[in-house]
């Protein structure tokens, strides 16, 4: 796909790995919708990209945003959905658990009602994480929405053809997500990337540029891009 000239529509697209996908988008000359339940968390954005709110866990809402945006090409839902719960399973409130399934709803609810506005041979990308093939510790419920996003996208790949869908998968990335600042961040991060074969975090531009690739490579749907610094294989 020649990204020039395309519509993109961009969820989570106001800030760390989905800001970052929008902004490359606009260099390769797309015109993006940035969409978050937030967008005045963008700041300042270049021409070329529209902020919208929605919160896509709302399927009316979701099925009215994508009516009035009409046809597109390429649609990237990067959007956390919510809380997530952690710690071992079998001391969870089910509660945070059931919650941390927003995430998936609102991809559900994003693939039934703008799938059928991207074109055909048009681009669909979703995020998922690490966990979902090799939880850590108290990453439970990471690991079941993660895998559920995952098996999603596999199996509407093919009802949709030649519409292609496909998935990312981060590991730790450096974004706004962590609330830590100055060494407290960094030492963060430096714990939880130790034991992997890239020991720092990743930065959201090189999800998003996994995420383009998964956009302009024609020849490749209903597959999952790891992009975790070694996550997977690590001891």
């Amino acid at each position: 796909m020649d990204i020039a000239g395309k519509k993109a529509i961009v969820l989570g697209g106001t800030s760390g790995i989905g800001l970052a996908t929008s902004l490359m988008l606009v260099e390769k000359g797309a015109d993006v919708v940035a969409v978050s339940r937030d967008p005045s968390k963008a700041g300042d954005v270049p021409a070329g990209i529209r902020l919208a709110a929605l919160d896509s866990r709302d399927s009316e809402a979701v099925e009215a945003f994508f009516n009035a945006e009409g046809d597109i090409d390429i649609l990237v839902n990067s959007a956390t959905g919510g809380s997530r719960a952690f710690g071992p399973f079998m001391e969870m409130d089910m509660k945070g658990f059931q919650g941390s399934f927003d995430k998936l709803w609102g991809y559900a609810n994003v693939l039934r009602y703008g799938a059928s506005h991207v074109r055909d041979h048009g681009s669909i990308v979703l995020v998922s994480g690490s966990p979902a093939r090799k939880p850590k510790p108290g990453q439970i419920a990471l690991s079941a929405v993660g895998g559920a996003v995952e098996a999603l996208a596999r199996a509407i790949a093919a009802e949709i053809a030649p519409k292609r869908v496909n998935v990312v998968s981060p590991g730790i990335i450096d974004t706004p997500m962590v609330a830590l600042s100055g060494e407290d961040r960094a030492k963060h991060y430096q714990n939880v990337t130790k034991t992997h074969l890239v020991d720092r975090a990743g930065h959201p531009a090189e999800v998003a540029q996994a995420i383009i690739f998964a956009i302009e490579n024609d020849f490749i749907t209903g597959t999952t891009i790891d992009v975790d610094g070694g996550w997977l294989v690590a001891q």
